[in-house]
């Protein structure tokens, strides 16, 4: 069944959605805010991205490509917000006087973005009846290769999506399934934003690979190459202190290579096994230096979350807290201060339980 979606974002998962799902035969607008109208400057007139890689290949005709937010979500089925997360905010505020009863706006991937939404949305005062959701991870390995040109090395095969309010979850998991076959759904959108899999990674990972980073210009393979058992073993810590903040709040969640086994990433074994056997994931170069979303967002916009409600609950957080110290040094960004914390995400001087009510709307 064909769906009408608007494509949030000009970037390579945005792009790589856009053309995937109108080559799947869904009739899709592309749009981006005015101000970073250059993303999608060389394919506005055209209308067409051309996919290549694994899945739909081909030239993709878009029905529209804008920055009229208003006109782009207009009588849309599913709204797709695929941007960094320090661009929620902007589209939250964008979206907010145009958005209609009932209309779903899922954020491919949330990492807890719904929450700020919600914020957004109840300071506004009339858009609690939009249905917001978030997956756990962007549905493709790939990347914008030209201005009008997307690779995807690899399609997720199982995506997780946590809705606000939970007791729609079946229906926008019905919504959903067409376009991300074999996604499941969690129980909240607090479940699945603790369950994103790039702030466990990538803080610590690129870290631990700052040095070979900034000297080869990226020119290594991060996930084959850059998760060593040193590497691993600090990640996995970071992933122990995750863990126990979902047991404070009563989460469902997998331990990180359990969660990359799981969505199909890789072969089941520990970290190291599960991410050096990935075909998809050790297809892609390092970023090529420091100044990368896998710093400037899963940081801030990551584990900061995740700690920041930790010290809401009384949860030690020791090595996530030293990891964002250091990565805050390495890029001279405050990552605490600038990024996504309890307050943003109406979580602040709420108990646990307190907190998943708020999640679940």
């Amino acid at each position: 069944m064909s769906s009408k979606v608007t494509v949030l974002g000009g970037g390579n998962t945005a792009f790589a959605l856009a053309a995937d799902l109108t080559l799947a035969g869904h009739v899709v607008r592309l749009a981006e805010l005015p101000a970073m109208s250059e993303t999608i400057e060389p394919v506005r007139e055209s209308r067409t991205i051309a996919l290549n890689g694994v899945g739909h290949t081909g030239e993709a005709r878009l029905a529209d490509v804008t920055t009229d937010i208003a006109t782009a979500v207009d009588g849309a089925d599913v709204v797709l917000l695929s941007v960094p997360a320090y661009a929620h905010r902007p589209f939250a505020e964008a979206c907010s006087p145009h958005l209609k009863a009932g209309q779903v706006l899922v954020l491919v991937p949330g990492t807890l973005g719904t929450l700020e939404f919600a914020q957004v949305f109840e300071e506004k005062g009339n858009r609690e009846e939009v249905v917001l959701a978030e997956v756990d991870t962007s549905p493709y390995v790939c990347r914008k290769i030209a201005p009008d040109t997307a690779h995807i090395w690899g399609v997720v095969p199982r995506l997780g999506v946590g809705v606000r309010p939970a007791s729609l979850t079946a229906q926008v998991h019905e919504l959903l399934s067409p376009l991300f076959p074999g996604i499941t759904a969690y129980r909240s959108v607090l479940e699945c934003g603790f369950s994103s899999m790039n702030p466990i990674m990538h803080p610590a990972g690129i870290l631990m690979n700052a040095g070979r980073i900034e000297y080869s210009k990226g020119d290594f393979y991060f996930y084959k190459e850059g998760v060593t058992p040193g590497v691993a073993r600090v990640i996995l810590q970071v992933d122990r202190e995750r863990l126990a903040v979902g047991d404070a709040l009563g989460l469902d969640i997998l331990p990180v290579a359990e969660a990359f086994h799981s969505a199909g990433f890789g072969p089941a074994g520990g970290l190291e096994t599960t991410i050096t056997g990935s075909e998809m994931l050790t297809q892609l170069p390092a970023p090529g230096s420091l100044d990368t979303r896998w710093l400037l967002e899963d940081a801030p916009y990551g584990i900061v979350s995740w700690a920041s409600i930790a010290e809401e609950l009384g949860v030690p957080t020791p090595t996530t807290r030293a990891v964002i110290s250091l990565c805050s040094a390495l890029t001279g960004q405050d990552a605490w201060a600038t990024g996504r914390r309890a307050e943003h995400l109406g979580l602040k001087g709420l108990n646990a339980g307190e907190m998943v009510a708020w999640a679940a709307g």
